[in-house]
């Protein structure tokens, strides 16, 4: 039995403790009382009210009572409403009642209205324990930490608190002052209700959130010494560790939880799916782990509820399963599923497969539900993933249609889309329409022009910034001085973040700062700041580092950086290729090849080179060589005319970042059906059908872009009289007239 449950029991039995029993009525206004309950605990309170309206006769205050708590229990506030003031004109002695104002005041609190709960307990002429309860326990459900506290403070000095108090008030501590709560407990021990199973559980949620030092110790200690554990005691501790992404203890104690004997719910199975979200670690044990707790949710009967079933999707899909997996579970599974369902199998597909999330959400309003504001972020995040800016436009325009203009999150949404969807200019509208900018608003646009390396427009804007910037603020700045070569500007910002801001660089930042002396190369320093880090760098320092010894042939550190990135990242391909391709560039390719093997031995598998192109409202996707799409003997002839021309304006292939084994002749044609080449050479071909700007081919690539698929792409805007837009996935490429907007620094 809940905590809330027991109460009202309590409520009940405490209240009318020293009132006549029922027997000694008179023989109508028990029969009336009979029929109002027997009705009232059926769920029939409109009928209960009607009866007792009918009969035109002073009413008894258990019928009142009575009548009171089936109003609170089923958060009927009206028909409350009415009844008390029914009470006032009929009644006069009754609102005297200790009885019944209990209820009353129970009444209030439990449909949220605290202002009619206060004034009635200020009116009281005579107060009980249960009185005081019943206003602490209706504060701590409504977050009023403050008041919660303070009521509890002084019924202390009138009444001993029992334990209903004692959790109220700690579950009110859990977002508010956990000090106090540190307190509460004190007083708990000293009471010996520390141990009660209410007061206990409280204390385990109060401690796992309420931000007191080492919280989660103290939540585990409160557990193992509880005289008796319910479900709920179990539940709790799960979500501690859930709550701080331990989810190899969460799992241990649902073990020990199933192996007693003690019955799980819906909670418990919501909190371990959860739980495998949050932790990165145990990769092999979680996906099992998740896959047997699967099968006891579909055992069980659990998976036939819409929450549970949610969650296990989302665990799959966090745990880095399928989408496609996680759709067929989604489809086959009997729920009637809700809006935050179908937002939950949006948000697989919308980095995954953008344009499937924008299916589903078609298919969620073909259901008849009305999505939020959350499930349109989303979807705006999928749009951000697509090659042009026309689906974001579209659904900025139902933003508008559904009334969710004004709303701060998406707009900073659609920002985010239209910068990665190439159009700057509309990011910089929607940001200009913003009433209240928030930090991610400013984070936003800033990093929107970090994107598409407007380094100076990025520091302009910082200088108008209204609110604290956050450590997300001065990564997208640090990022942007480092793709523009503002080597100075982005010094005096890392160097003003803790001076001026009282923000210490992590991580990301040094990770900037690497890269932007390694752009500059000034490898020297980025070196030094490396030694120079107070905390451990990560795979992204490393790789920083790696593409700049590349980027200017300092091949014993790249050696170095390539161990430090495959130490901490053994399975990503990056480190591998890099070296491969540095000793490729100084014609050793036996070292290149040894790097291959090495792969092979490992069984890394190199990301392979993808790039889109959207042409009459489809995308085409390419991948090196052309294998994916069913054009590709007349893509391939059409593209070596072009590539022949561009070779009598100067195009020489970069033969030596090929493969190590190929021959010349063999490089050159590896080279030429790089994905972004048959990209721009399908567009070419397709030029009528060009969306949605006619004359500008928009090409998305999924790695980063190579150096002669740059130098191509410069030759082939000046010969085409076109501007060739890449975003690859460092940033954007703006190619006109034999020119780069990333002036060489990408």
């Amino acid at each position: 039995m809940s905590a809330t449950s027991t109460w009202f029991l309590y409520l009940r039995s405490f209240s009318s403790s020293n009132l006549p029993p029922p027997s000694s009525l008179r023989p109508e206004a028990q029969k009336l009382l009979e029929r109002v309950r027997m009705l009232a605990t059926r769920g029939l309170l409109d009928e209960a009210v009607s009866l007792f309206y009918t009969i035109r006769k002073p009413h008894c205050n258990q019928t009142y009572a009575t009548l009171f708590h089936e109003c609170a229990r089923q958060s009927c506030l009206r028909e409350g409403l009415s009844l008390h003031h029914y009470m006032v004109a009929h009644s006069p002695t009754s609102p005297r009642n200790l009885f019944v104002t209990n209820h009353l005041i129970n009444m209030y609190c439990k449909c949220g209205y605290l202002d009619y709960a206060q004034q009635v307990f200020d009116e009281m002429p005579e107060r009980n324990l249960i009185s005081w309860t019943a206003l602490i326990s209706g504060y701590a459900q409504c977050g009023q930490a403050d008041n919660c506290c303070r009521l509890f403070s002084g019924m202390l000095l009138q009444y001993r608190p029992n334990e209903f108090a004692f959790a109220s008030v700690l579950s009110s501590c859990v977002n508010g002052d956990g000090h106090f709560g540190w307190q509460v407990h004190t007083l708990a021990l000293k009471m010996c209700l520390d141990a009660c199973v209410y007061v206990a559980n409280a204390l385990i949620t109060m401690y796992s959130k309420s931000g007191v030092y080492d919280g989660k110790t103290n939540a585990w200690t409160v557990f193992k010494f509880m005289e008796y554990q319910n479900t709920i005691s179990w539940n709790s501790m799960i979500s501690v560790f859930q709550f701080h992404g331990l989810g190899a203890q969460a799992m241990d104690l649902f073990t020990q939880m199933h192996s007693k004997g003690i019955s799980f719910d819906r909670t418990t199975l919501i909190s371990l799916f959860s739980s495998f979200v949050r932790n990165n670690n145990d990769t092999n044990t979680f996906p099992r782990f998740c896959f047997q707790l699967h099968c006891l949710t579909v055992k069980t009967g659990f998976i036939s509820e819409v929450k549970v079933a949610t969650a296990l999707i989302k665990a799959y899909s966090d745990l880095g399963g399928n989408a496609a997996d996680s759709y067929r579970l989604f489809s086959e599974t009997s729920c009637h599923w809700d809006v935050v369902s179908w937002t939950s199998i949006i948000t697989i597909f919308a980095e995954q497969e953008p344009e499937k999330a924008l299916l589903l959400f078609s298919q969620l309003c073909q259901e008849g539900l009305t999505p939020d504001w959350y499930t349109y972020s989303i979807v705006l995040k999928a749009c951000a993933g697509l090659v042009t800016e026309r689906h974001a436009s579209a659904f900025h325009s139902r933003v508008i249609k559904v009334g969710f203009e004004g709303d701060t999150v998406l707009a900073n949404s659609l920002i985010h889309a239209y910068a990665r969807c190439g159009s700057i200019s509309m990011s910089k509208q929607v940001f200009d329409e913003i009433k209240d900018h928030n930090v991610i608003s400013w984070n936003s646009m800033i990093k929107a022009y970090a994107l598409h390396g407007k380094a100076r427009e990025a520091l302009q804007l910082f200088s108008q910034i209204n609110v604290q910037p956050d450590p997300t603020t001065f990564v997208a700045l640090l990022s942007a001085c480092s793709h523009a070569g503002l080597i100075e500007e982005g010094i005096r910002t890392f160097n003003c973040m803790q001076k001026s801001y009282n923000i210490a660089p992590q991580v990301d930042h040094y990770a900037c700062m690497i890269d932007l002396y390694g752009r500059a190369g000034k490898i020297h320093e980025a070196e030094k700041l490396i030694g120079e880090m107070p905390m451990e760098p990560d795979s992204v320092v490393w790789s920083a580092l790696l593409g700049s010894c590349r980027k200017h042939g300092n091949t014993q550190l790249a050696k170095f950086a390539a161990v430090k990135l495959q130490e901490l990242d053994p399975r990503n391909s990056l480190g591998y290729v890099q070296m491969s391709n540095i000793h490729c560039s100084t014609g050793n390719f036996d070292e290149a090849g040894a790097v291959w093997n090495e792969m092979k031995d490992y069984r890394v598998r190199k990301e392979p080179g993808l790039s889109w192109v959207e042409i009459g409202n489809k995308v085409h996707e390419f991948a090196s060589g052309g294998r994916r799409h069913p054009d590709r003997e007349v893509i391939c002839s059409k593209l070596e005319g072009l590539i022949g021309k561009l070779k009598e304006m100067g195009y020489v292939p970069e033969t030596n970042l090929a493969l190590y084994d190929l021959e010349e002749e063999q490089k050159e044609e590896h080279l030429y059906h790089h994905s972004e080449k048959l990209a721009l050479m399908f567009s070419v071909m397709n030029e009528g059908n060009l969306n949605p700007h006619g004359s500008v081919v928009r090409i998305v690539k999924n790695i980063r872009i190579c150096v002669d698929c740059h130098n191509f792409m410069k030759l082939a805007s000046d010969f085409l009289r076109r501007e060739i837009v890449v975003r690859d996935s460092n940033r954007f490429h703006h190619f006109n007239d034999g020119l780069c907007s990333c002036n060489e620094y990408w």
